[in-house]
């Protein structure tokens, strides 16, 4: 049963009720990119030029894919800015979990007319995993310089405030109360806070980095102008930190940090409350 207000339980064509994306995927294609095609904002509609209630552009060309298996228990959307191999404007993955959740499991949103940093690389052109398989450190730097967090290879859009309610909405819709998911940095871990997440396990370490960040502590001492990715300072703000974590300034990798959200209830967790506001 949905719980947010003005929001109701999904059926599919035949009054059914639907409760998981395994229930979803399960339907005819037209159906199910229908109830999907729900999770896109409005606002990335108008940039990619999609027609009412469409997955295609007024050319009549399809920039919106939506890969749903039936008998399998995700759904990935991924839209680009042109059919013919055209920037990723838009990549979302969500899975049931074993626990009636939703997983957050991926969300990239990319501005399609900004810089490309091709950190996402090495030095050698071979995708690194979000770097867990080397660094490209001069496309590093030009994105840091940009104003980028890590692993970023483009400018965001700023989609993500009106994607996240359609996200809860559809969760509620379905009857399900938790979205989960395991951010991948620093910064996106603050960045959840902000909407509401609190920590299933994490909550420890963010809060022994905020204070090994301060005066005194371990991780300040160690912004030393090393590296680039080190300089004094960068403690004041989330992608200051975060580039430092994505540096190795800890003394192990980012890494087993999960949250949660309960649909309609912000948890109210600021882990990095003196933070200096970032213009971006």
């Amino acid at each position: 049963m949905a719980i947010l207000p003005h929001n109701s339980p999904l059926f599919d064509a035949a009054g059914r009720p639907l409760s998981s994306i395994r229930a979803i995927n399960r339907l005819e294609e037209a159906e199910k990119e229908s109830l999907y095609s729900r999770l896109l904002p409005q606002r990335l509609r108008d940039v990619l030029g999609l027609e009412d209630n469409s997955l295609c552009n007024s050319a009549g060309e399809r920039l919106v894919t939506i890969i749903a298996p039936h008998g399998l228990s995700l759904v990935r959307i991924e839209a680009r800015s042109r059919p013919d191999n055209g920037v990723v404007v838009f990549f979302l993955e969500l899975s049931d979990t074993p626990y009636q959740q939703m997983e957050l499991s991926f969300c990239i949103i990319r501005d399609p007319i900004s810089p490309h940093y091709a950190v996402d690389v090495d030095e050698r052109g071979v995708n690194n995993w979000f770097a867990s398989h080397g660094r490209n450190i001069p496309e590093e730097l030009r994105a840091m310089r940009a104003g980028l967090f890590p692993n970023q290879t483009h400018h965001g859009l700023q989609l993500f405030v009106t994607f996240f309610p359609l996200l809860e909405r559809f969760t509620d819709s379905l009857g399900r109360q938790m979205i989960v998911a395991e951010p991948l940095s620093y910064d996106n871990a603050i960045r959840y806070e902000k909407y509401g997440f609190d920590y299933l396990r994490g909550r420890r370490l963010m809060c022994e980095i905020d204070r090994e960040f301060h005066p005194g502590g371990r991780y300040f001492s160690r912004l030393d102008g090393s590296t680039p990715f080190r300089m004094p300072g960068m403690e004041r703000t989330v992608s200051g930190r975060s580039w430092a974590i994505h540096d190795g300034i800890m003394d192990e990798p980012w890494d087993e940090v999960q949250i949660y959200r309960m649909i309609g209830v912000h948890a109210g967790i600021n882990t990095f409350p003196d933070r200096e506001e970032e213009k971006r």
